[in-house]
């Protein structure tokens, strides 16, 4: 059993693409999808699915590379709110990441979103991860 596994999850990605390894399997939770589909989205990942192995359900998720120089396209991954020190944030002060470069995964009213979206929206957040 683990406590964080938002944490879990992210370690889990960052461990497998800096061993290169083309696939990676987690435990299924509802909002592990929907970071999962942030990434997605943005190009970080190139695709997951989930896989109901009796009564329990992973997720397997394929890492994504760049084609020539096989570099990962996650390059960091990095928990921000944690569960001993949330971490919120209001639109005003939502933060860059790298200048812009990387993205910041926030947890919304209105669901799981970038922080330009968040921007776009006008809402803030809890934020659950930097990606760059």
């Amino acid at each position: 059993m683990y406590t964080d596994t938002i944490s879990d999850l992210l370690t889990r990605i960052r461990n497998a693409s800096r061993v290169k390894h083309r696939f990676v399997e987690v435990p299924y939770s509802k909002f592990k999808v929907s970071i999962l589909e942030v990434l997605k989205d943005q190009g970080y990942i190139a695709n997951f699915r989930v896989f109901e192995d009796g009564p329990m359900r992973t997720i397997k998720i394929a890492l994504r590379y760049d084609s020539q120089t096989k570099e990962p396209a996650i390059t960091e991954i990095v928990r921000v709110s944690k569960p001993g020190l949330r971490r919120y944030t209001g639109v005003d002060s939502i933060p860059y990441v790298m200048n812009g470069l990387g993205i910041a995964i926030l947890s919304t009213p209105k669901g799981v979103m970038t922080d330009k979206k968040a921007r776009e929206l006008n809402v803030g957040g809890e934020i659950i991860c930097y990606v760059y």
